[in-house]
């Protein structure tokens, strides 16, 4: 499979920012809403099944792919506090104040995290194992984030990722495989790699932020990433502690 450059899509990205009011910072409030509009555009859900065999514990092999979907609030929270999410992969909404960086996670990366990167304009590959494990299924979508990493606004920063991709296992998942973009879901009891490269290709880079940063995003992976440690910590507590809290950090680029 071809890897999939999203030079294109990011100039498609750029031009369609300068025709609105960017965000200012890196998330520091949430975009803004039109209240006049009384009949939102509903979310469109198209379902395919897949000429492959479905992935054990599923009935049958089939892929859903939601778009349009509307987003109401994107706030940052302290970090630690639980946030409930409207879809399942979340596709947007109230976040930490943290990002994760871009790279693939043994350790599952909180939402509240992962959600803060999809309004960076980033595709979030997430799975949740079948009974047989997850070799399968980590190994296909690892297949989809490697071949597609080729973002030329994050290649331009010095140390930076290749591209803004976060692949994470996520238990709360209804399906063992879910690929998540601010706005738009994709889940799939079974394995069609092609149809998740297209869901990354068509959905990549479209959050209202367009920022490739990871200076100062978090590893969950590591003890010292600067993952908050939520355990003992009540939610709202230590928010100031970390970096870009409560929409009080730095700055995204």
């Amino acid at each position: 499979m071809k890897r999939c450059g999203f030079a294109q899509m990011c100039v498609a990205a750029t031009a369609a920012a300068a025709l609105s009011a960017p965000l200012s910072g890196c998330g520091q409030s949430a975009p803004p809403i039109d209240e006049s509009d009384a009949s939102p555009p509903q979310p469109e859900i198209v379902s395919r099944f897949p000429d492959a065999p479905p992935l054990p514990g599923e009935a049958e092999c089939k892929v859903v792919v939601q778009t349009g979907i509307r987003v109401t609030s994107a706030q940052h929270m302290p970090a630690c506090t639980p946030v409930q999410y409207e879809t399942n992969p979340p596709s947007g909404g109230d976040h930490w104040g943290l990002w994760a960086k871009y790279k693939r996670y043994e350790a599952e990366v909180p939402r509240e995290l992962y959600v803060h990167n999809l309004e960076h304009g980033a595709i979030v590959l997430a799975y949740r194992c079948p009974p047989s494990g997850c070799a399968e299924v980590e190994a296909m979508l690892d297949e989809v984030r490697t071949e597609a990493a080729s973002d030329p606004r994050c290649l331009t920063l010095p140390g930076g990722p290749e591209a803004r991709l976060v692949m994470t296992p996520d238990s709360a998942l209804d399906t063992p495989i879910a690929a998540a973009a601010w706005g738009a879901t994709y889940t799939a009891t079974c394995l069609d790699k092609p149809s998740l490269a297209r869901f990354v290709a068509d959905h990549y880079g479209k959050g209202p932020e367009d920022t490739c940063s990871d200076a100062s995003a978090v590893d969950v992976d590591l003890p010292d990433g600067g993952a908050p440690s939520c355990g003992d910590v009540s939610p709202g507590e230590g928010a100031g502690d970390t970096p870009d809290a409560a929409g009080g950090g730095p700055p995204g680029p």
